[in-house]
């Protein structure tokens, strides 16, 4: 074995690493195993690995783009494995540093060819490639930050599967045109005005997608605030439906108040008859028309004490036994439409299981308790008909072909805050569990 060429090719295998960790930039937040653990494993896998195709490469005379595109497919199983995201997120994630990854090689060939003009990418100098080496170091630090503050919130948030494979697409046709763009030879480049126009071509094209990238999530960021204002939107609504029940018992009362002195000449007029059973009719009676309070309190927030009562009327109108117990910390643990939607999503699911079997086995039970002083239980059981779509990642919806968005968006909410959430069933029950921390 040629220990030179050996020692030239393996810096286009270590580049896997840098672009290995930028695919973790925008996902850091729901990652498998602890940073250090996954940088442990992708370290204990590439390494060896890069050596290993160095030295097949060096051996064998092997192009090392001929091993390098199927190497990718390989990392990305290992990627998939270490992340706790859909397919959809991960391959557009995936493919889109990729990507970004494929310029530095055709920035380094062009180098390559101004250094040994007479030369080709197949004996690539080792000059060329600890500069793609370098350049991709550098770009992995330049896209640090906003993949980490910028994009990795829309990652976590925007669950459209269609969005994703849209972009896996685009990203993928940059790389494939990168790919094809490879020069079999550096005279080629040295024709005329290529020598220059070649990575002038290339920057405007890293430049076009980066800015196709930040229109992305500049769309993606309307798109989520959009959905945002719909569901204060809704909030608000059952806040104004509540507010007009309240007004309309405190208008009800306000006339039993009025009309209580005629109850108690008839209550006066019983007495002295010693009809005690009338007496206690009429009591029973009474105590019921006030006992119809619309304006339940379950917490001390406005909002979500509307969302309860909304939600109770709900199960109420469709004959569901209701059993909750409702405790929550003033203030709350987590921002209050997070809330909202935790508790929107969860009845929600709860009482849709519930209209699947008869009236008469419909039931709802709901708590909530704060334990050890610093996490929030919440504990949910409903009836259901025991129907449900397992698939890769869990449970999927049974309104609608894919994941259920409920269940997807409750657990990255408790994720969000520190805790977790677990669905589980049996034939006629469905329970739900999450844990916050506060």
């Amino acid at each position: 074995m040629d220990g030179n060429r050996f020692l030239t090719i393996l810096p286009q295998f270590l580049v896997l690493i840098p672009a290995a960790i930028s695919c973790y930039f925008p996902v850091h937040h729901r990652m498998k195993y602890t940073p250090s653990q996954t940088a442990a494993l992708c370290l204990a896998a590439l390494l060896p690995y890069s050596f290993l195709c160095a030295w097949l490469c060096a051996v064998l005379r092997l192009d090392t783009n001929v091993v390098i595109l199927p190497s990718l497919v390989l990392v990305f199983f290992l990627y998939r494995h270490t992340v706790l995201f859909d397919l959809p997120r991960c391959l557009a994630v995936y493919v889109g540093v990729c990507a970004i990854q494929s310029f530095p090689s055709q920035f380094s060939y062009a180098f390559d060819s101004f250094l040994h003009p007479m030369s080709n990418p197949i004996n690539f100098s080792a000059e060329a490639a600890f500069f793609q080496l370098g350049i991709s170091c550098l770009l992995a630090a330049v896209f640090a930050y906003p993949a980490c503050h910028w994009f990795a919130p829309i990652v976590g948030r925007l669950d459209i599967p269609k969005i994703w494979y849209s972009t896996v697409i685009l990203s993928a046709v940059f790389l494939a045109f990168n790919v094809l763009a490879i020069p079999h030879s550096y005279r080629t480049l040295r024709v005329g005005r290529l020598s220059y126009l070649f990575p002038l071509l290339e920057i405007c094209l890293l430049a076009v997608l980066v800015a196709v990238y930040v229109l992305f999530y500049w769309n993606a960021r309307i798109l989520l605030e959009h959905a945002e204002l719909k569901e204060r939107s809704h909030l608000l609504e059952i806040q104004v439906r509540q507010y007009r029940a309240l007004q309309e018992h405190i208008r009800q009362t306000a006339i039993l108040r009025h009309d209580f002195r005629h109850s108690v000449r008839l209550l006066s007029s019983l007495a002295k008859k010693g009809d005690i059973d009338s007496i206690r009719s009429h009591l029973a009676e009474y105590e019921d028309s006030l006992s119809k309070d619309v304006s339940r309190h379950y917490c001390a927030n406005t909002a979500l004490n509307a969302l309860f009562g909304y939600y109770h009327e709900m199960a109420v109108s469709a004959n569901i036994r209701v059993d909750w117990h409702i405790e929550l910390p003033d203030p709350l643990p987590a921002a209050e439409l997070d809330m909202a939607c935790l508790f929107g999503n969860l009845m929600e699911n709860a009482i849709d299981g519930c209209l699947t079997v008869p009236e008469e086995k419909r039931y709802f039970c709901l708590a909530t308790e704060i334990c050890h002083g610093n996490q929030l239980y919440i504990v949910s059981t409903n009836s259901f008909d025991g129907h449900t779509r397992k698939g890769a990642g869990g449970l999927h919806s049974t309104k609608h072909s894919g994941k259920g968005t409920g269940l997807i968006s409750m657990s990255a909410i408790a994720e969000k805050y520190g805790g977790a959430l677990q669905a589980s069933n049996n034939e006629r029950e469905f329970f739900t569990d999450v844990v916050l921390k506060i």
